[in-house]
């Protein structure tokens, strides 16, 4: 499942109902991503992530198919935020199941890592003195080369 939303989530009630509804699951595996405090030395005041909605749900959606498709998930959950974010609100959250940890984990370090790189969300960040567009690093495009 995808939602793309302005609204902040609660990940305890997101994992709860998640839970629930994969209940013959042996192993569950989360990820939940904030704005950082600070980049590059410098403290961030604001993070504004933009994206055009239908091209994005239609780019998740590929990303969750391809998970769903590489390892024995039951389920997955992603939830990814877009708008005017300060540091510590959390951005994203995604949750896998299945019957055996490394599924579940392999394919939640999967997706991020894709969402990561893959997504259609631009990032605008804004410092104490600076505010400009956040690039791709090449930390992250290495992190998905691998998967693939």
């Amino acid at each position: 499942m995808i939602r793309i939303q302005r609204e902040a989530f609660d990940a305890a009630a997101e994992l709860r109902t998640f839970s629930a509804a994969a209940a013959g699951a042996g192993a569950t595996a989360m990820f939940i991503g904030a704005v950082r405090r600070e980049s590059d030395g410098k403290p961030i005041t604001a993070m504004t992530l933009e994206h055009y909605p239908g091209m994005t749900e239609k780019a998740l959606a590929g990303i969750e198919a391809a998970a769903l498709g590489r390892w024995p998930i039951e389920r997955s959950l992603i939830i990814h935020r877009y708008g005017r974010l300060e540091p510590g609100e959390d951005i994203v959250l995604v949750i896998t199941t299945s019957a055996h940890r490394q599924a579940a984990f392999a394919a939640c370090e999967f997706l991020m890592d894709w969402l990561k790189t893959k997504a259609p969300f631009w990032k605008f960040e804004e410092t104490g003195t600076e505010a400009d567009w956040v690039e791709a690093k090449a930390s992250d495009g290495a992190a998905a080369a691998r998967w693939e």
